[in-house]
């Protein structure tokens, strides 16, 4: 528990509970517990204070890596098994995180958990290979052995099984190549030459400097310099005699000449460099600094190497004193202007003029790159300004996705202005009746959805003469009345009304002058006089207006109703019942009034200040915005002439000629600051170095223009000159050998030869030759040269040679040229100084060549366009690319294939050697994408219907389907046609029946020919007729086009009064029936008496009526027709539009009739256009071809430059999809690469000694290649000298060195590390979540001399993780059953046979056992694991399925048995026929006198053993 005090701080007691239990984990009596055992239950503490919390924290360390946990299951792992990991846990001071003792933090909270259960895999077994073949006998003779070895292919993991043993040995089984016992004049042991490792370089006595000696001692780690073969020799025998033993040349091979070890010398250490990190970032991660130190003497001789010669050290670990870094974001320019072009197809004839298309559109910007510095003090304002001003920066600093760089825009459209024809001349009209005018006028019939300035005059003027403003006229007319008797004159009464020019009653008081007579004279035709009818109206015009050549007429006439009697008052002549007036005597001189276009909208000067600044300024410009004023001249015109005065055009028409308008605010130029300069190329070579500016906003509405300087370029300041640094070498000095004291101690030869050491002096100068610093020449001269080498001064008995002739002559290029020495004096008999292969007695060399040559290397670049400089990449600028531009993704380009060069040997040079730019070009062409194409839209069809309603189709006809890349087609038709249908109407009365006057009635003939020569008849039944002309809409047109239902009548019977008869006039028109046509609905007409009868004589009906329900009860309504499609501007493309409907009037039969019919419904509510919207086929959008990258390599064959642009936005429906191509590649000129290449070990070399400590060398040259060591091609040696530069691949002369033992025979070694295995992950059900495998080595031992065994080291493995593993699986193998046994082993999934990986409780069974057991004779245990009789036998099984015994087959040669061993007993091969007794029976059993035969042998046997032991 805590521990308990009266204060905080001050001394108090923590206590425990203590029990006792037993061993199996239960609570017992104390008593069984030892009382000295007892663990103390209290302990003094001290009290700690709340504030004293802060002070300590527990600090824990990561969790440890999961282990297996040592209780493991005794069931077998299925997927995972338990493991423990571990961490640390300590109590620390916060302040300075000193250590303090666990009881401290203990006082807070208690220990945290510093173990956890985690997940293993399953343990895996380590899996080895299948064993070699046996090797050959360690000797020829005597006792040897023979080996095999085998490979871990994966080591144990998570607890598995260790490595089995991987050498297996036998001994050898002689024979008479491989005697077992040795001839006699063979030695029992043999001898080698064994050499421990070289003793440190040391000075000895007096020897002069640079000359050693070694120890001699003759035991290294306990073992004698002399090894025999079998066995150790540890007799004490002297050095001298021992080696006398093993057959060496007279060579010195326990002394050489050493360079005394000089440890590597550096500088001290410069200052800390700057934190990298200076400002605080979001990963957390701590900054670095570094500091250096120079290099002041290499190490020589095996002197302590160099140290680190730079250190890095973490720095600004807390990140919360450090300002917040620079983010980095994208910035726009404003938007360009609203194009159309880019929406249209190839075949659109609207590419040639641009400027007039409007509709929706698409519009474009540019996003660049800007260092955004993080402040929270900044005002709105102030961040937008920042974001005006801020200059660009690399677009690679940006990581965040673009911005949009396109968006939708529209271009508004003129109205269009489709006009009726001109109506007919109106009356002759008055403006204010001061002047008169005649005026007509036309309508615009389609409704726009934008505003419009260039539509025509939609009304005109003509000047008349007859200038009324208001006139009377007859409604009715009242009977004539006589004066005297029942005819002759009279007077009837009339009605009167006022009415204006347009037709309208107005007031009695508008009318000028006095109104005619109420009262008219009249004439009541008496019986037996003509009757003429009233007269009719005035037709129209027949001229609008007069000329010198034409002038207008209009008439009337009037009808005989009845024929004079014979005493009566004649008819008129014929001329007197027509009347002729002239009509339209103006002059036809037409006036209207003429506009011009708008001009610009400019600043209201007449309207008040602040009404003008209304409006907030755009964020460009300080000008003023708001609403202005537009004007423009209004002139009155007459037609074909020129202007004329105003007063010639009515007025109250006149268009205005100011308006109001948005005024456009002045948009000056922003751009940019300029970036900063571009680096120069490097520190000390020239160059150029540039900056760059953007433009933002473009000027518009007379703003600022921009300034003409968006790019500047300047020499970079004078470069230092590169620095030059040398090695600088002296020449060799005298070869140094041991010292003679020194040779002659060891019983070295007398004489001063053999080989030792020379040293030079190297030192690092600078171009003045002065000395320098050695790491100045490691960075520019390349590593030092070797300041020692070996040296050998020969011995008498040494060969001798002559001294090198010259090369021979060149031949040619690409020839050899040699020279040649020979041998002298005693060395000619020599047999060693023979072997050419040590001591050559020809050298050659190639000869120089300056012989180059082109080679083509790689495929061919993409055909690459030249792109337009406007178009170019820029490094700053992230554009929009606008697929279908002109020449933008197809035309003539060239396509590029890299050159490599090459000398006369086919080695890799330099470009220039071969006057070539590295890469060769040719012409391609890039076909042109072809969009689908369409035919014209043909001629819209004439209206379907010819009164009311219809429908209008037009189509267009697929000619060309979209090619590689193409814009898609419209959805066709199964016609491959596109239509377009719009509704269309039909004037029901633009078609009519043109019909001249009744005639007047004809009498029909008299039937009677008797009175064919009396008197023509004057009254009784006749006929009249209507001549129908045409069928006219302002001309003659086909009869077809006119309603044959309301064709006229064009003959009818009438009925000419006889003198005395009651003559009437005409019927009046009937009467309108009521719209809902009701039963009791009647309609009526009227005709008046023009002659009373005489005598008898009476007058028919005046009035008559009909009943509407059967005859004219027909009923109306208002019906809509669909929607037509969306209908843009000629001049768009896409956007907004109108859609329109048609309202017609039909009747209850179905039948269209005239709108006006419906008008009693009043007016129609629905709308006849609503606007709509045409999605607009854009494109896909990309970027702009970034610039082009820098070489990928600065050698090799496989560098290239290469440049990418990104896709913005997927095409829409019906735009030109995506390009395939989204990067591009250019060749770079391929440069030879040299490298330094480190050759294979050499076997392991003793020198001078048959075994031991001895050393493996590699060589190291410098080669050419083609950007791979590996090739192809291969690598080609080169000079030295061409490796100078490059310090990377150099080693140093220690590491082409490495120490090795040479195992002597008899000695128990290691073998070789076998090579790395498969690289295998660890899977599940075939499926691996590891990016990372292992893959393992080992070396197996290998034992020559059985008593060595003891001394053998053990076998070693190792893994290493690995990158592109697989997956393996393992699998138990089975071969044939052969007499009930069979191979089993497993097999990887990959085929190799291994150990281990199987599963072993799956192990097929590799012996075939039955149960019971196969002892019946002639039985044996078949494959199915049951017993069967051999061939010719029968089973005889048993109640229980058991084979009982085997019976012959009946019927089978005895002769064909084929006889087996059985039951563990060898049967003879061939059956003996002369035996006269069968110890078989028939059925296969034991007859029982062979029984009692072996009981007699078994006594005999006994008998004979008990005499003679009584002998014995």
């Amino acid at each position: 528990v805590g521990c308990v005090a009266n204060d905080c701080g001050s001394v108090g007691l923590q206590s425990r509970s203590v029990w006792c239990v037993h061993s199996e984990g239960w609570r017992t009596h104390q008593s069984n517990c030892f009382p000295s055992d007892r663990p103390p239950h209290q302990r003094a503490c001290v009290k700690i204070c709340e504030w004293q919390k802060d002070l300590f924290e527990w600090r824990l360390s990561p969790w440890g890596p999961c282990t297996p946990s040592p209780l493991l299951s005794a069931n077998r792992c299925v997927t995972a098994q338990r493991g423990v990991q571990s961490r640390g846990v300590v109590c620390v001071k916060r302040t300075n995180g000193t250590t303090v003792s666990q009881h401290v933090c203990e006082a807070f909270s208690a220990v945290p958990e510093q173990e956890q259960a985690c997940l293993l895999p399953c343990p895996i077994d380590c899996i080895v290979s299948a064993f070699t073949h046996w090797s050959t006998c360690s000797r020829t003779c005597g006792s040897a052995l023979q080996q095999r070895t085998r490979h871990v292919l994966a080591a144990p993991l998570y607890g598995g099984a260790d490595c089995p043993s991987l050498t297996q040995i036998r001994p050898c089984n002689h024979d008479n190549t491989h005697p077992a016992l040795c001839p006699s004049d063979q030695q029992e042991y043999s001898y080698n030459l064994w050499m421990g490792p070289w003793s440190p370089c040391r000075l000895k006595g007096t020897v002069p400097v640079g000359k050693t000696t070694v120890d001699f001692g003759f035991e290294i780690d306990g073992k004698k310099t002399v090894k025999a073969s079998y066995t150790i020799k540890h007799d004490t025998v002297n050095f001298f005699l021992i080696s006398s033993l093993c057959d060496h040349d007279n060579s010195p091979v326990n002394f050489r000449s050493c360079v005394m070890p000089r440890d590597c010398k550096v500088s001290d250490w410069s200052q800390w460099s700057l934190c990298s990190k200076t400002c605080r970032t979001s990963d957390q991660s701590p900054g670095f600094r570094f500091r250096s130190r120079s290099l002041k003497q290499a190490a020589i001789g095996g002197g302590e190497p160099c140290l680190a010669l730079e250190e890095r050290a973490n720095c600004n670990v807390l990140e919360d004193t450090l300002p917040l870094c620079p983010r980095y974001e994208w910035r726009v320019t404003n938007w360009k202007a609203c194009q159309v072009a880019p929406l249209l197809s190839q075949q659109d004839h609207r590419h040639s003029n641009t400027s007039i298309l409007c509709g929706g559109g698409i519009r474009t910007r540019e996003a660049y790159c800007v260092r955004i510095h993080d402040s929270t003090t900044l005002s709105h304002s102030f961040s937008r300004k920042e974001k005006r001003i801020s200059r660009p920066v690399g677009s690679n600093l940006c990581t965040r996705p673009l911005p949009p760089l396109a968006e939708s825009c529209f271009i508004p459209c003129q109205k269009h202005c489709p006009l009726t024809p001109w109506s007919p001349w109106g009356p002759c009209l008055h403006d204010n009746c001061l002047e008169p005018q005649g005026r007509r006028a036309r309508s615009i019939i389609t409704e726009s959805w934008v505003e419009s300035d260039s539509c025509p005059p939609v009304s005109e003027a003509m000047i008349c003469d007859d200038t009324v403003c208001f006139m009377w006229r007859v409604t009715s007319q009242g009977p004539c009345v006589p004066q005297n008797g029942s005819c002759g004159p009279g007077f009837q009464e009339q009605t009167l009304e006022c009415f204006s020019a347009t037709g309208e009653t107005v007031p009695s008081d508008q009318c000028s002058g006095d109104p005619p007579p109420v009262q008219q004279p009249c004439e009541m035709p008496c019986p037996g006089d003509c009757v003429l009818g009233h007269w009719g109206l005035w037709s129209s015009c027949s001229q609008s207006c007069s000329s010198k050549h034409q002038e207008g007429k209009q008439s009337r006439s009037r009808l005989v109703l009845a024929l004079p009697g014979e005493y009566g008052k004649p008819c008129p002549p014929a001329p007197e019942l027509v009347q002729w007036r002239p009509c339209s005597n103006q002059p036809c001189t037409i006036y209207y009034w003429d506009t011009s276009p708008w001009y610009p909208c400019m600043p209201n000067t007449i309207t008040d200040e602040s009404e003008g600044n209304s409006t907030t300024p755009q964020m460009e410009n300080d000008a003023t915005c708001g609403t202005g004023v537009q004007m423009r001249q209004v002139t009155c015109r007459r037609a074909g002439n020129g202007h004329v005065l105003p007063k010639q055009c009515p007025e109250s028409s006149r268009p205005d000629s100011i308006r109001s308008c948005p005024l456009p605010c002045k948009i000056d130029c922003i751009v940019t600051p300029f970036s900063e300069w571009s680096t120069c190329p490097t520190s000390c070579l020239s160059g150029k170095h540039s900056r760059h500016r953007i433009i933002i906003q473009r000027p518009a509405n007379g703003g600022q223009e921009c300034p003409d300087t968006l790019y500047e370029e300047r020499e970079c300041d004078p470069p230092p000159l590169c620095p030059t640094y040398r090695w600088q070498t002296h020449r060799w000095h005298q070869c140094i050998l041991v010292p003679d004291s020194v040779r002659q101690a060891v019983g070295g030869p007398a004489e001063a030869c053999g080989i030792g050491l020379e040293t030079r002096e190297v030192m690092c100068v600078g171009a003045d030759d002065s000395p320098a610093d050695v790491t100045d020449c490691l960075r520019w001269a390349g590593l030092m040269p070797v300041p020692v080498r070996e040296c050998r001064v020969p011995c008498r008995d040494e060969c001798s040679f002559t001294s090198w002739s010259r090369f021979t002559q060149c031949q040619g290029c690409g020839s050899w040229r040699t020279r040649t020495r020979s041998l002298i004096g005693r060395s000619k008999k020599r047999w060693r100084c023979q072997q050419e292969e040590t001591f050559p007695l020809l050298e050659k060399e190639t000869c120089p060549c300056s012989e180059f040559h082109t080679q083509a290397q790689g495929p061919w670049s993409p055909c690459l366009l030249s792109p337009p400089k406007n178009i170019a990449g820029h490094p700053f600028i992230q554009g929009v690319s606008l697929q279908g531009q002109k020449n933008s993704e197809c035309g003539h380009g060239k396509r590029y294939r890299a050159l490599a060069c090459l000398d006369h040997l086919g080695r890799l040079v330099e470009p220039a050697l071969c006057k070539s730019p590295g890469y060769e070009e040719e012409s391609c062409h890039v076909p042109c994408s072809m969009d689908c194409k369409l035919s014209e839209w043909s001629n819209w069809s004439a209206c379907s219907a010819s009164c009311g309603g219809g429908v209008k189709v037009r189509s267009q006809w697929l000619r060309e389907k979209p090619f590689n890349g193409g814009r898609p087609c419209p959805k066709l038709d199964n016609k491959n046609q596109v239509s377009e249908v719009l509704p269309c109407y039909s004037d029901c009365s633009q078609y009519v029946w043109e019909v001249e006057s009744w005639s007047m009635c004809v009498l029909n003939p008299p039937n009677n020919l008797k009175n064919s020569g009396s008197t023509q008849p004057v009254c009784g039944e006749g006929f009249q007729t209507g001549k129908i002309r045409s069928c006219v809409h302002h001309t003659v047109v086909d009869d077809s086009l006119c309603d044959q239902e309301e064709k006229p009548i064009r003959v009818e019977t009438c009925l000419l009064p006889c003198p005395g008869h009651c003559v009437t006039s005409e019927w009046s028109q009937w009467t309108k029936c009521t719209m809902d046509c009701n039963d009791g609905d009647l309609r009526w007409r009227s005709r008046s008496v023009l002659r009373w009868p005489e005598g008898d004589h009476t007058c028919p009906d005046l009035n008559q009526t009909q009943a509407c329900i059967n005859i004219t009860c027909l009923k109306y309504s208002y019906v809509y027709s669909d929607w037509s499609s969306c209908q843009l501007s000629e001049n768009a493309v896409c956007g907004h539009g109108i859609k329109t409907r048609l309202l017609n009037c039909v009747r209850s039969d179905g039948k269209l009739v005239e709108l006006s019919m419906c008008k009693e419904l009043g007016p129609s509510r629905g709308k006849l256009s609503a606007p709509c919207e045409v999605g607009c086929p854009v494109n896909c959008l990309i970027t702009e071809w970034s610039t082009w990258s820098e070489c990928s390599h600065t050698c090799g064959s496989q560098s290239q430059m290469t440049r990418s642009r990104v896709v913005l936005q997927p095409a829409g429906e019906g735009g030109r999809p995506c390009p395939s191509q989204l990067s591009q590649t250019h060749p770079c000129p391929i440069r030879p690469c040299y490298s330094w290449r480190v050759g294979d070990w050499r076997p392991c070399r003793v020198e001078g000694a048959d075994c031991g400590e001895g050393l493996s060398r590699r060589e190291i040259s410098c080669v050419v290649h083609w950007g791979s060591l590996s090739g192809p091609p291969q690598p080609v040696p080169v000079e030295d000298k061409m490796c100078l530069g490059n310090s990377q691949g150099k080693v140093s002369e220690t590491e082409l060195l490495q120490p090795c033992t040479v195992p002597c025979p008899g000695e128990c070694h290691l073998t070789k590390w076998s090579p790395w295995s498969l690289c295998q992950l660890l899977c599940l059900d075939g499926r691996s979540f590891e990016t990372w495998g292992r893959q393992a080595r080992s070396r197996a031992i290998v034992t020559q001399v059985l008593e060595n065994q003891d001394t053998c080291p053990s076998q070693m493995y190792e893994t290493r993780p690995c990158q592109g593993g697989t997956c393996l699986s393992y699998e138990w193998m089975t071969g044939e059953w052969r007499h009930n046994r069979r191979l089993v082993w497993c097999q990887r999934s990959d085929g190799v046979n291994v150990t281990g990986g199987c599963i072993t409780q799956n192990q097929p069974s590799a012996i075939r056992q039955c149960h019971p057991p196969c002892t019946k004779p002639f039985s044996f245990c078949t494959q199915n694991g049951v017993c069967g009789c051999e061939k010719g036998f029968t089973e005889v099984m048993t109640s229980h399925g058991f084979l009982d015994y085997c019976t012959r087959t009946p019927g089978l040669d005895h002769k064909k048995v084929d006889v087996k061993t059985t039951a563990g007993r060898l049967r003879p091969e061939h059956h003996i026929q002369d035996w006269a007794l069968k110890p078989l029976g028939p059925d296969g059993r034991v007859k029982l006198w062979v029984y009692g035969l072996m009981a007699a042998g078994f006594f005999v046997i006994l008998l004979l053993i008990f005499m003679s032991f009584l002998l014995w």
